[in-house]
């Protein structure tokens, strides 16, 4: 009779169950299929033990012949370093091996891809964070504007920016969620647009010029330092508009402050 049993290393199960019945007999055989951790049966057996005792004080002669023969499924760490540079996963987890080699592969892992890798004991939880990925619709038309305006269209692989409206409609199979243009999203809604001016003051003593005078000098720096594609004009109540953004200067409280007002 031949009995295929696991677990391998004779720890439990169907083949501790038959290895107590059949290791007293001389005529009986064991081939132990690869790689046992030590304190297990399987190991003290490889190991020559002639007599194995248990938890509850029970003991059995070994006199079966006990043979061992490299068929493991488990791969070795060559195999496990390649199975992770193919797969490429974000986290690793050991859970099967000798100590001091485990520690071994733990570090080799992390050193190599740079990966969180944990060896976690029997019974240890282990707590990973994950990525939750959520499908979203995106209009057509917001999205051929996107790709059309990307500055960078030689590599369809690069991740490229989508400026939208993320709206989520409930239905019966749970949320879905759609990416569309902000004007059809507040047509959608009945929503009529705002907008928000911001302002900031800033105080300069330049108790020796005229608002005019400074309003003049830092129109001539913004000339200098912005590109030509910002449109920048001095107004005829000697304010500086540059875009969305408005520059006035007054005359302060004190005669020696000047009150600079930056709006946009």
């Amino acid at each position: 009779m031949v009995v295929f049993a696991t677990p391998g290393m004779l720890h439990a199960g169907l083949s501790l169950h038959l290895f107590k019945k059949w290791a007293p007999n001389e005529n009986n055989m064991v081939i132990m299929p690869g790689f046992c951790v030590q304190g297990t049966v399987g190991h003290k057996i490889l190991n020559g033990a002639k007599k194995v005792e248990f938890e509850n004080k029970q003991s059995i002669d070994v006199k079966m012949s006990v043979q061992y023969m490299s068929f493991s499924a488990h791969a070795d760490a060559k195999g496990i370093m390649t199975l992770i540079q193919q797969s490429e996963p974000k986290n690793v987890l050991l859970v099967h091996g000798e100590a001091a080699k485990m520690e071994f592969l733990h570090k080799k892992i992390k050193q190599e891809f740079e990966i969180e890798c944990y060896m976690p004991a029997n019974g240890e939880t282990v707590t990973i964070g994950t990525k939750v990925s959520i499908p979203v619709d995106v209009e057509i038309d917001l999205l051929k504007r996107s790709l059309n305006s990307s500055s960078d269209s030689s590599d369809p692989k690069r991740p490229k920016l989508l400026h939208g409206t993320l709206m989520m409609t409930n239905t019966g199979t749970g949320p879905q969620f759609r990416l569309v243009d902000p004007n059809k999203a507040m047509q959608e809604l009945g929503i009529k647009p705002h907008v928000i001016q911001f302002t900031s003051t800033v105080k300069l003593k330049a108790s020796n010029s005229t608002p005019q005078k400074i309003t003049e000098f830092v129109f001539q720096k913004l000339k200098n330092k912005l590109s030509d594609q910002h449109d920048i004009k001095l107004a005829s109540d000697c304010s500086i508009i540059a875009s969305t953004a408005m520059i006035r200067v007054n005359k302060g409280s004190d005669n020696d402050l000047k009150e600079v007002y930056i709006s946009w």
